[in-house]
């Protein structure tokens, strides 16, 4: 007998008879993989269950469809397991494209983008109107749980006018806002619900103008008025480094006060994102996190697992990860 037909009878002489299937020894390995990342989680899981965590969705985490799927997911996880996670939205790449399409000129100083009221009408379109509605649909085709909302809805936000210190100098950026109060009654009973929130972050000031306010500035501003467990911020680079662009020197863990005085040397564009992580542990929430959003499942590897991603920002170095 040839080796073919060999081969081909020790096949035959293997094969489940009818009705019987095998299972192959390498989904075995693939699922114990599985279930032991489950397990691992656990601890994290316990602790935070029931806990409200914000998340700032922003960078390529929201123009590549694969990474918002896995970013959807994500979300869905958390509040399955028992958490309560709040989403806070920017959309600066949509935001720029509709204006690049418009014809609108766009500029940014001291990282915030300047807004004029013709600029607003765009903002406000593709933030409410696109970015939240696409996030939404998403979440929600794992079931009914997102509920998409403004900081003009209930009156969730109300702003106040900011400037921004460029070169020295206090700048006027147009209908650009701060946060002036938080009203989290509404995001609260979406929660109570157990559904999702999803944020857009234009909000009026007290004579009723509609301003942009930067969502790093509105995810924080609400984490604190939320009592939130953390707050989570997605960016484009792997998190805070001490020398950009030198790789070897990301920082995993950084006091309150030791990032304060390394805010005035950031790049523009870190610094609404650092600004953001440090009021709100100073405003009482107990971590702020900076995560890689590029990595898929970028926030479950932060919240569930026992090294974390990307930097943290504490009120003091010698408190335990959390």
């Amino acid at each position: 007998m040839s080796e073919t037909a060999v081969a081909n009878a020790t096949a035959a002489k293997h094969q489940a008879a009818p009705g019987i299937e095998r299972r192959d020894a390498a989904d075995l390995t693939d699922a114990t993989a599985r279930a032991e990342v489950l397990a691992g989680a656990l601890p994290w899981l316990r602790r935070f269950a029931g806990a409200v965590v914000v998340v700032k969705y922003g960078g390529h985490a929201m123009v590549d469809p694969e990474l918002r799927r896995a970013f959807a997911a994500d979300m869905v996880f958390l509040r399955t397991v028992g958490l309560h996670p709040v989403v806070v939205h920017g959309g600066g790449p949509q935001i720029s494209e509709m204006l690049g399409r418009l014809g609108i000129p766009g500029e940014f100083r001291g990282g915030f983008r300047v807004t004029t009221a013709e600029a607003m009408d765009v903002v406000r379109m593709v933030l409410v109107g696109q970015v939240g509605r696409e996030l939404v649909g998403l979440i929600n085709e794992h079931g009914p749980l997102a509920v998409g909302m403004s900081g003009e809805d209930a009156k969730l936000l109300t702003a106040t006018r900011r400037t921004v210190v460029v070169d020295g100098v206090d700048t006027d950026i147009g209908l650009v806002g701060d946060v002036a109060s938080v009203n989290p009654a509404a995001v609260l009973d979406i929660v109570g619900a157990g559904r999702i929130p999803v944020i857009a972050t234009v909000a009026p000031d007290a004579q009723g103008v509609v301003h942009n306010i930067n969502s790093d500035t509105a995810a924080a501003a609400i984490a604190v008025a939320l009592g939130a467990a953390k707050l989570v911020i997605l960016t484009d680079v792997e998190g805070l480094y001490a020398n950009w662009p030198d790789a070897s020197s990301l920082i995993s863990r950084i006091s309150a006060d030791a990032l304060g005085e390394m805010l005035p040397s950031l790049s523009a564009g870190m610094v609404p994102k650092m600004e953001g992580a440090l009021r709100a542990v100073r405003g009482g929430v107990p971590a702020a996190h900076i995560i890689d959003g590029r990595r898929a499942h970028a926030t479950l590897l932060e919240i569930v697992t026992r090294q974390g991603i990307g930097t943290m920002v504490v009120p003091e170095l010698e408190m335990e990860r959390v």
